[in-house]
């Protein structure tokens, strides 16, 4: 058998490899997908009964953030600004959050969350971290890296 045969085979046996590790791959992420989105479900309920998923989403964000308006959060989410503007209207009625006219632009509205759905949202930030701690806590901080670096690439796709 030539080189070039043997080199032709390592490249199908490098292509399978890589084909059911990336399948691999996928599955994972899909599973984190769904636990991800059942830890939204549950954090959402933590902080006020009715919050649904996309609520909170929206919620941490506005907490995070010093000036958020509903033009960047539809921007940002990928989200039709209606829908924006019922889940910031129920944020509003839930105490939540609150809406000042923007001292920039008063077209605009500024949006912040309030001391109670801060200290709420603290409460499961600190709940959440504990529970990652516990699971990823037999990983070597260069594996921590590894998966860092994985998770901003797929974060820029």
């Amino acid at each position: 058998m030539t080189t070039a045969a043997l080199g032709g085979v390592d490249e199908v046996a490098h292509s399978d490899d890589l084909d059911a590790s990336l399948g691999e791959f996928q599955l994972r992420l899909s599973m984190i997908f769904g636990r991800a989105r059942a830890q939204w479900k549950e954090s959402a309920a933590r902080v006020h009964p009715d919050l649904q998923p996309a609520g909170y989403k929206l919620l941490a964000c506005i907490a995070r953030s010093d000036r958020a308006n509903a033009h960047q959060l539809a921007e940002l989410f990928e989200m039709d600004k209606s829908v924006i503007s019922r889940q910031v209207r129920a944020l509003e009625d839930w105490g939540l959050i609150v809406s000042r006219p923007d001292d920039r632009d008063a077209r605009q509205r500024v949006l912040t969350a309030t001391p109670a759905a801060q200290a709420a949202l603290a409460d499961v930030r600190v709940e959440y971290a504990a529970r990652l701690r516990e699971v990823l806590a037999h990983l070597a901080p260069e594996e921590l890296d590894a998966a860092g670096k994985v998770f901003r690439c797929l974060s820029e796709m």
